[in-house]
């Protein structure tokens, strides 16, 4: 008898009701959780079916069905060639939309050092409150498995684990099972000690597993203010003000934006509200009020700015202490306003595809220099 797609999509439904309740699952439950417009005769007749077919059990007369290891078995092994075939092709959406958001914001701070006349500087954003979506489990050799952790916003991490004892695929199958069912959809604050002690377990002689799995979803999760890309422009503008111009000024400013290290911590500081831009998420560092000591003769001003879906950047204006806050204020302010208003729409529309043009956000009357 052939599995077709109304058996599938019946086994899928009792599966995974089972593996939320515990329960054996009944026709009226699955018309209910399922999108087939079936009556509750049809589905028994179907369930009879994948029961004969060995897919599914009933473990007590007129009760509910169960599922059969060779039902996990369909259903674990069809989960796993999707989700390949999901991480495939968010690799390549992702390298594609990658390529185009770095190349956004560096013509973003091309523009902005030539309507300030300052150096400038992009983090490329980050998520925050980030929520997992999916993570499998493969074995690499008898010592290692490798774990890939996506997170919202196709976002994407792997880790390798060693193992402290050796596991077969069965094993490595109801692992992908227990850590999918209960760690799916939650945020790294809602993974509490309960839970873990829960999985482990489970788990058994591989609660190490868990743990490790559950560590490097935290690292995943967590935004990694160290990795994020910074983008600078506008270098040279700092040797147009006599203050800056001299050589060990100048030196320590150029090497401070080449190497960008030391700009990310003062661009991490930067992304909630300040007391005195309350909703603006401006801050404006003067001086030794810079946590940088290379920064201690100039000023620095920066905005947040926020893609939806907790994605979070920052940019930032470097200058003299002399420098037009007014306008510098204005240009931070209409880029961020623009960035959040346009990457809101791109997304709406595209489904989260980058595809603005910097005229769209930030219009220049000038060319600006490398």
């Amino acid at each position: 008898m052939e599995l077709d797609g109304r058996k599938r999509i019946i086994l899928k439904t009792i599966i995974q009701n089972y593996l939320e309740t515990g329960e054996p699952v009944g026709s009226r439950t699955i018309s209910k959780c399922s999108d087939l417009k079936l009556s509750s005769a049809t589905i028994r007749n179907e369930m009879s079916d994948l029961e004969e077919m060995g897919y599914i059990l009933q473990p007590h007369t007129s009760s509910g069905r169960i599922p059969s290891d060779k039902g996990y078995r369909l259903y674990v092994d069809e989960l796993i060639k999707e989700k390949d075939q999901e991480v495939a092709d968010m690799k390549e959406m992702m390298i594609q939309k990658t390529d185009r958001l770095e190349h956004m914001l560096k013509q973003v701070v091309k523009v902005l050092a030539s309507n300030t006349n300052y150096a400038t500087m992009i983090t490329g954003p980050t998520y925050h409150q980030n929520r997992l979506k999916f993570i499998q489990l493969s074995k690499v050799s008898e010592q290692q498995l490798l774990a890939v952790i996506v997170t919202e916003g196709n976002l994407m991490k792997n880790q390798f684990i060693a193992l402290e004892e050796p596991i077969d695929d069965e094993r490595l199958l109801k692992l992908n099972l227990l850590l999918n069912t209960q760690l799916n959809g939650l945020t790294i604050g809602e993974i509490n000690l309960d839970m873990i002690r829960t999985m482990k377990q489970q788990a058994g002689i591989h609660s190490s597993v868990v743990g490790s799995v559950v560590d490097a979803v935290a690292e995943a999760i967590q935004p990694d203010e160290e990795d994020r890309p910074v983008f600078t422009s506008g270098a040279t503008n700092i040797f147009k003000y006599p203050e800056l111009a001299d050589s060990a000024t100048a030196s320590e400013l150029i090497n401070a934006l080449e190497e960008k290290k030391e700009l990310v911590e003062i661009l991490k500081e930067s992304g909630l509200d300040s007391e005195e831009n309350p909703g603006t998420g401006i801050q404006v560092y003067i001086g030794n009020e810079s946590p940088i000591q290379t920064l201690k003769d100039c000023s620095v001003v920066t905005a947040s700015y926020d893609l939806g879906d907790g994605l979070k950047g920052t940019i930032g204006i470097l200058g003299p202490k002399r420098m037009d806050y007014e306008n510098v204020v204005d240009n931070l302010k209409t880029l961020k306003v623009q960035l959040d208003k346009v990457f809101g729409k791109s997304k709406d529309e595209n489904g989260g595809n980058v595809s603005v043009t910097i005229d769209a956000i930030l219009p220049s009357d000038s060319e600006s220099e490398e």
